[in-house]
Parts: C-alpha cells; structure tokens; sequence
C-alpha cells in the first residue's frame, strides 16, 4: 500500500498564449504538511483546481489516494477537505447554526474540532459571522473544516487578508491538530512568514516550473545566502548559483553549494571581490534567494 498521497505527474496547462507551467511533477506523503510557495501568478490556484478535478490540464495527470482526479468516487472525494481563501458562505448565520447546517453533510463530522477554536477565538455560539472581522471569518472556515475530520486538508491561500497575529494562530492550531490527527495538509501560499512555523516540507514554484521540493530542515540548513563587495555593475549567471547580483558596490547570491565551492565558482568568473561572507537564512529569504526579489 503507498504511502503517496498526491500525485502529478508532468503537468503541463496554458490559458490561451500564456503558459502557466510546462512538465510540472510532485508528490505529497501521507501525513506530510507540504507547502506550495510562489508569487502571485505562478499558478499556485491553477494546480489546486486541477486536483480538486475543476480544471483538466492540457497534458499530465494527478492522483489522490490512488484515483485519477477526473474520475474520483465520492467515498474518496468525501476524504478531502477543501478551504480557498478562507471564505465562509452563508455569513448571516450564528457560530453555532452553521455547524449545525455542515454537520448535516459530512457523517464523520467532528464538532469538538470547531468548538475548540471558537473557544481559542473567545466567540459566543450565538454571534452572527457577518458581525466578525475578517480574521475571525478565517478561522471559522478552518473550523468547519477540521471538523470534517477529512485524511486530506487541502488550502488555498488559506491566510490571505490576515494580520499576523491571526495568521500565526491559524497556522500553529493547524499544524498541532493536523500532527495529532495524523492528518495530510497540502497548502499554498504567496505569504511566506508563517509557512515556517507551519510545514514540513515546500515546493518553491516559479513562473513555469518548480525550483525546489525539499524538507523545510533542509532548507534552513543547506541553502544560504552569500555577500561581498566588489567593483563590478553585474554578476554573470553561474551553475549552482541563484539570483546573482550587484547594488551600490555589495554583491549578493545565493547557493547550496558548499562555501569553498561558491568562492572559486565566483572567481571563475574573472570578477574582483572582497569581503566574502555566507550566512543561513530564513524561510522567506530562502524564497526571495530562489525566486528572486522581482
């Protein structure tokens, strides 16, 4: 029995003359929390729609627990629960009347899961959602989605619109429930702060293809950022290197390389350098280092 959750295989989709991305393939591991990170338009929102089987790409294919997306049961479908954008519908309801209008649809239903985050969030059963700030919105929708007690979380964009404190509560109450109940979460996100806290695993998307797919772990301890002064208006591309580049006389690249292999990569390159440093970075600075700053 495998152990694959998702999986595309060689995805390739086009809107019109503009490629989305070409070739595309990953998986996601039974309880895995693997995040999707790319700008806005990399098509992050395309791939979601594909698994979820509303979007037929132009080639590829993709799997979850085994059936084609095109083609999946409804005792499968009924294994996957989805959240885009955190939106709540029917919002003139009451905390307590819209768990009781889902409950209705989802026989494993869980009301425990929604309660408790109500309870974190310090709203009364009684108060109406069109009355609650965004935020709060949000984390009624990840209620109503824990309590259906799905093997697969899939979310998109699922903080979009938060502040910080509502984003960092939505992503430590998730990660906690999902490792608790043994839980898969496939996630997607442009916003990268909180996505370390939360995943164990990013697949860094660019426009057209995916850069990376590795542990969070090895992330932070293999790719690093690299600085030096130099002369020089410009860096020249390097195998191994990402997003060279020179402003105001400081130099800046980034690697997994190790850092004597990235000091004789450079001075292949003929260009005059001092001050050479490395440094780990962060999960968004990994991102920027990947994808670069524009």
């Amino acid at each position: 029995m495998t152990d694959t959750v998702i999986s595309c295989e060689h995805l390739t989709h086009w809107y019109g003359k503009r490629k989305i991305y070409e070739d595309l393939s990953f998986e996601v591991k039974k309880g895995s929390i693997v995040g999707l990170l790319g700008k806005n338009g990399t098509g992050k929102t395309t791939t979601i729609n594909i698994l979820m089987g509303y979007l037929k790409p132009l080639s590829g294919e993709c799997q979850i627990f085994g059936e084609h997306v095109q083609k999946i049961s409804p005792a499968t479908r009924a294994r996957i629960a989805l959240l885009l954008e955190g939106h709540v519908q029917y919002s003139y309801m009451t905390i307590e009347q819209i768990e009781k209008f889902y409950s209705a649809f989802y026989p494993k239903w869980k009301k425990e899961a929604y309660y408790e985050l109500m309870r974190k969030l310090k709203v009364a059963p009684g108060q109406k959602i069109s009355k609650m700030s965004n935020g709060q919105r949000s984390q009624v929708a990840l209620g109503l989605i824990l309590a259906q007690d799905a093997d697969l979380l899939v979310l998109d964009d699922f903080t979009l619109g938060l502040d910080p404190g509502y984003r960092r509560l939505f992503s430590e109450y998730l990660r906690e429930y999902a490792k608790a109940e043994d839980k898969t979460v496939f996630v997607t996100s442009h916003i990268i702060q909180d996505m370390e806290r939360l995943v164990d695993e990013c697949i860094v998307m660019d426009y057209g293809s995916i850069l990376v797919q590795k542990p969070l772990g090895y992330l932070l301890d293999n790719f690093r950022r690299f600085t030096f002064t130099t002369p020089a208006s410009e860096i020249p591309e390097m195998e191994g290197i990402y997003n060279p580049g020179v402003i105001r006389g400081s130099g800046e690249m980034y690697s997994f390389l190790p850092d004597d292999d990235v000091r004789h990569i450079l001075e292949g390159t003929g260009v005059s350098f001092d001050d050479f440093k490395s440094s780990n970075i962060e999960l968004e600075d990994i991102f920027i280092g990947l994808t670069g700053k524009y």
